[in-house]
């Protein structure tokens, strides 16, 4: 698929209030999705036949956010839906300023239809919880910040 109609793609759901566009041409497909959480970063995977390339947009800015935190990042092993709580009605397994062990269960990432628990690697304090419940994760982005 052409750059060109992937960049138009991009503006498109930039300026609508979409948060995800596929489309498919032959056996190539294109899925843009934006992160819900602020303008941060637009990511895109373009599929074409065995080969996987992911682009990301303004990830100077999404990086900034993370900046002014000192302390070790927690980054989701998975492509998949954060999820604070185990279940809806129960609550959450860390909030802000609670103190976790390394081994701790973090929060989950669900990723087709499997709930895996992301667990500390770390001793400290939470002091930052990056992603709303609910939201996508990519592979490699911070989710948590612990002191």
């Amino acid at each position: 698929m052409d750059i060109r109609k992937i960049k138009t793609l991009i503006e498109m759901l930039e300026e609508s209030n979409l948060k995800e566009i596929e489309v498919s041409q032959g056996d190539e497909s294109v899925r843009i999705s934006k992160q819900t959480k602020g303008d941060d970063a637009v990511e895109f995977n373009q599929l074409s036949n065995r080969q996987t390339e992911s682009i990301n947009i303004n990830q100077n800015q999404s990086q900034k956010k993370y900046a002014n935190h000192d302390g070790n990042l927690v980054k989701s092993p998975i492509v998949g839906t954060f999820y604070r709580k185990p279940s809806p009605d129960s609550p959450p397994f860390i909030k802000v300023g609670d103190s976790v062990n390394k081994g701790d269960v973090l929060c989950i990432v669900e990723a087709m239809k499997m709930m895996n628990e992301i667990k500390s690697d770390y001793d400290g304090k939470i002091i930052s919880i990056e992603i709303d419940d609910g939201q996508p994760v990519e592979f490699g982005q911070t989710i948590i910040v612990i002191q």
